[in-house]
């Protein structure tokens, strides 16, 4: 890489640098496609994936990519590391590097965590996912998929629904989709709406149906149960009622809108089972590119030659 080492969030990467991560993903799109689904992109380099939160698709995925690109792997379950015995962030990041890693990926509820590290290590970091502040590669791979079921991501209307507030998912989005002139909606109940929106370029709504009219992609957030009590929700049937995405409210979107989901959903919930399994559902393309996208940062970070007209941003 050049100066960019890490890939620490959306802000600061330019349309060109994402445009080069999605250009690049296509191409390992295509790879994860194949009877033999592997590269010797990344062969003797080391990944590391080191996450202090729970995590199904965005660990497996960046697994499967590292491991795709012939990379050697090691995921630390904290729970089963010395983090358990009072060891501090800085402490076990340090003992990690000096095992000589190329990349840490890192997810960690404290907003900042990944940048903190980034200062003061040789490797390069990327976060997946810190607090409530971002989600990068999420958000790469979000547009991904929203440029390969429209063929493009300029001047898109995209509407976010749902539980903003403690949303790094959200906060990512806003900050890619912007890039492309897109035209971004939140929508929420107000007490899971961000009070302050400075710095992300959208419109908030706190009705569902005016925020859906004419739009292309509605993403679907989940709601947090555990972030949450009955101070910001009065219950989850009223929720659902109210701002769920089911048959009846998607009619406000276009008629080729697609919908999508981060996961885990909670169905019944924020995204009726009909919708979350319908025609219109991209939230299985969303995993499947997740690998894709993932490949295309490991790569752009570690591979040999360079960043590719930049991958990251520090």
């Amino acid at each position: 890489m050049s100066s960019q080492r890490h890939l620490l969030g959306i802000r600061g990467l330019s349309r060109a640098e994402v445009v080069s991560i999605l250009d690049q993903a296509e191409v390992f799109f295509e790879v994860s496609r194949r009877p033999v689904r592997k590269v010797p992109t990344l062969r003797g380099k080391g990944v590391i994936n080191l996450f202090f939160e729970a995590s199904t698709r965005t660990r497996t995925s960046f697994e499967l990519a590292g491991k795709r690109l012939s990379a050697d792997v090691v995921n630390i379950s904290t729970s089963t590391s010395s983090v358990t015995k009072g060891e501090t962030l800085l402490d076990t990041v340090k003992t990690l590097e000096a095992m000589q890693p190329d990349v840490i990926v890192i997810r960690h509820s404290s907003s900042g965590a990944p940048h903190y590290v980034s200062e003061r290590v040789g490797c390069s970091i990327v976060n997946a996912g810190d607090g409530a502040h971002e989600h990068p590669t999420q958000a790469l791979l979000d547009a991904f998929t929203i440029r390969r079921a429209k063929g493009t991501l300029d001047k898109l209307v995209v509407t976010i629904c749902g539980d903003v507030l403690h949303s790094r998912v959200a906060r990512s989005n806003a900050l890619l989709l912007s890039l492309f002139g897109c035209e971004v909606r939140f929508v929420g109940p107000r007490t899971l709406l961000p009070r302050d929106v400075g710095g992300y370029d959208v419109k908030v709504f706190d009705r569902l149906e005016p925020a859906l009219e004419g739009a292309d992609v509605v993403m679907v957030l989940r709601i947090q149960r555990e972030r949450l009590d009955g101070a910001l929700l009065p219950s989850l049937r009223e929720y659902s009622k109210t701002f769920g995405i089911g048959p009846r409210t998607l009619a406000y979107a276009k008629k080729d809108a697609i919908v999508m989901h981060p996961g885990p959903m909670n169905r019944g919930v924020e995204i009726d089972p009909s919708v979350a399994d319908g025609e219109r559902s991209s939230v299985l393309d969303q995993v499947e590119a997740g690998v894709a996208v993932r490949m295309a940062v490991l790569y752009q970070l570690a591979g040999e030659g360079g960043d590719a007209h930049g991958a990251a941003a520090s």
